[in-house]
């Protein structure tokens, strides 16, 4: 196990990540105007796929629904890259050393961002008409990621409280600078007092909080994917930019819980 001083140094680059989550670049306040725009002239059908996805988010938080990994695929992953063969169950994997779980989430990251690319390129390719297909594609993919890390930091998405979780750390990847705030204030609660799930529900409004970060975090990063052969090139860098933040933000926020409970138990020795 590490010791206090490593895991404070590890929580204190997370700090550090935080504080710069504080600020938008130039571009990403850029992307919050196309949509302002494009409200009146995209097209209904796919306002309404990204509407229908939200509602889905309710029910992944509900059960799980479609969009529940097998965990046991993912525990034979980790067996497989690290030397803890008799890893059997999701909370064997909160055991092993930070550093495992560094790696572990980076490989990830990396392969997840290359796929997210070649999807991106993939649907770009019929313009406005194929990015219906891709932005289901690309919540199912972000989903999917943020269960994965989930697991190699030993948390179980099978667990309602840590879907609930999961949703915030895709909100947290796409809301502005008083957004991540907020949602930064409200998961720092959750290592501490495990019955704020329920207030956490009942502060996505409906889902409607989900629907318009999620929507505007689209902006200009789905803008020029609606140009039929154009849009490979734009489908494939938004892809990969939308699993790399999703994927960072995930790994950054399960990674500070996992140190906070490390330090506790080092305390309590």
């Amino acid at each position: 196990m590490e010791n206090k001083e490593e895991l404070e140094i590890q929580l204190q680059t997370i700090q550090a990540w935080e504080k710069d989550q504080n600020g938008l670049w130039f571009w990403e306040k850029l992307g919050r105007i196309p949509f302002k725009l494009l409200d009146k002239m995209t097209p209904a059908f796919i306002q309404n796929k990204i509407a229908v996805l939200v509602d889905e988010l309710g029910s992944y938080i509900q059960s799980g629904g479609k969009y529940l990994i097998n965990e046991q695929a993912m525990l034979k992953r980790i067996r497989n890259a690290s030397s803890y063969k008799n890893i059997i169950t999701i909370s064997d994997v909160g055991n092993i050393p930070l550093e495992d779980m560094i790696i572990l989430s980076d490989k990830l990251q990396s392969e997840r961002a290359k796929l997210a690319t070649i999807q991106g390129a993939s649907t770009g390719i019929g313009g406005i008409f194929t990015m219906a297909i891709d932005i289901p594609m690309i919540l199912g993919m972000s989903l999917k990621t943020l269960q994965e890390i989930a697991i190699i930091h030993g948390y179980d998405p099978n667990d309602k409280l840590e879907r609930i979780f999961i949703v915030k750390c895709l909100q947290f990847s796409s809301a502005d600078i008083v957004g991540k705030e907020a949602i930064l204030e409200e998961l720092s609660t959750m290592h501490k007092d495990k019955n704020v799930s329920e207030n956490m529900i009942s502060q996505l409004q409906g889902w409607q909080e989900v629907f318009f970060t999620y929507r505007d975090q689209m902006g200009w990063k789905k803008l020029f994917q609606m140009i039929p052969i154009a849009g490979i090139l734009f489908g494939a860098f938004a892809n990969k930019g939308m699993i790399q933040d999703v994927a960072e933000a995930g790994t950054m926020l399960y990674r500070k819980r996992r140190i906070y409970e490390k330090l506790n138990e080092l305390d309590n020795l």
